[in-house]
């Protein structure tokens, strides 16, 4: 939860690095919302619950996501790779999942080395 958190705090910096962990953290609870609004949307029979978490997380996902690639030392810009149908979202989960720089890069230092949570 912390992970997640820590996103939701930093919605609009795009500064520095994100690790694997961050990133994935942060989408395995914001899946875990949206499957929860999901519901309760169904419940109520509106879809209103489930497009105001998604709205809310629009921001955090972007910046998320390109503080993920300044961790393998691309540019935020490459995120829109995945605006490409199959062949870009296979590229931009590739990135996702590689392991990130170790020490210092043009982004920032090694987020791993700050010592910030396992």
């Amino acid at each position: 939860m912390n992970w997640y958190l820590k996103v939701l705090r930093n919605y609009v910096s795009v500064d520095g690095r994100a690790r694997r962990r961050e990133y994935w953290m942060f989408f395995l609870i914001y899946i875990g919302i949206v499957i929860a609004a999901t519901i309760l949307d169904s419940i109520i029979g509106m879809g209103l619950i489930s497009s105001l978490v998604a709205l809310v997380h629009v921001l955090p996902s972007i910046c998320v996501g390109v503080r993920r690639l300044h961790d393998i030392n691309r540019s935020g810009w490459w995120l829109l790779v995945a605006l490409v149908p199959f062949i870009g979202w296979i590229i931009a989960l590739y990135w996702a999942v590689k392991e990130g720089d170790t020490g210092s890069n043009n982004f920032g230092d090694d987020p791993k080395a700050e010592g910030e949570p396992a």
